[in-house]
């Protein structure tokens, strides 16, 4: 990489309400599916596993309670990620681009050294992005991508043009793969590349300035 990444550590603040009740995804049937991509299900069963993660970590903190109180949204939040997490592999595959563990664990640092230690980095993201810290990874690898997916256009990620650049080529992706929701957690926006109604964190999580949580 060629500019050294600004760190973003907010990954979802605003939200839909919805019950994560799930029997039929779209139009179709797909029992015990919350969603399809590209062919690929996304089984209930994973999207719970995300959800029991963080709530395992939540009820280990102080106030356990507000923090579970505060993330009522929580089953969607997931479920737009794991969505938005394959259409972006298919935009950066198209690109050509491609992540290394280095990469991540680099940026990862990174945040860590800004937030005050690898210990208050989680207890951000748990905090302020419904992240547990088995999922950390996962968040800065979605962050390498969308640097390395603009970079690929010969954009900068951090200027407007980068990221129109890269909103088209996630919106691009997200037709050509075909994102079936359960109508039970909303629909899915091809153009936005977002649940509909539902703000997308990834322009806000690589525009964020560099310790913006540090004092969280």
């Amino acid at each position: 990489m060629h500019r050294r990444r600004r760190t973003a550590l907010t990954v979802s603040a605003a939200l839909l309400a919805g019950a994560p009740l799930l029997t039929a995804c779209g139009g179709e049937t797909h029992p015990g599916a919350a969603a399809v991509v590209g062919g690929d299900r996304i089984e209930v069963s994973a999207l719970q596993s995300q959800v029991a993660a963080v709530r395992e970590a939540q009820r280990g903190a102080p106030d356990a309670s507000q923090l579970i109180d505060k993330s009522g949204q929580l089953s969607r939040a997931k479920l737009h990620g794991i969505i938005f997490d394959k259409v972006l592999d298919r935009a950066a595959k198209d690109a050509g681009v491609t992540v290394t563990r280095n990469e991540i664990q680099q940026l990862r640092q990174e945040a860590a050294a800004q937030s005050g230690g690898e210990a208050r980095l989680r207890t951000v993201m748990l905090r302020q992005s419904w992240v547990a810290p088995g999922q950390i990874d996962a968040v800065f690898r979605e962050q390498v991508q969308l640097t390395k997916l603009a970079e690929a256009l010969g954009l900068d990620i951090q200027q407007p043009a980068g990221q129109q650049a890269v909103g088209e080529a996630l919106s691009k992706a997200s037709k050509e793969l075909g994102v079936d929701v359960n109508p039970r957690y909303g629909t899915w926006d091809d153009k936005q590349t977002q649940l509909a109604g539902y703000k997308a964190p990834w322009i806000s999580q690589v525009t964020k300035p560099e310790g913006v949580a540090a004092g969280v």
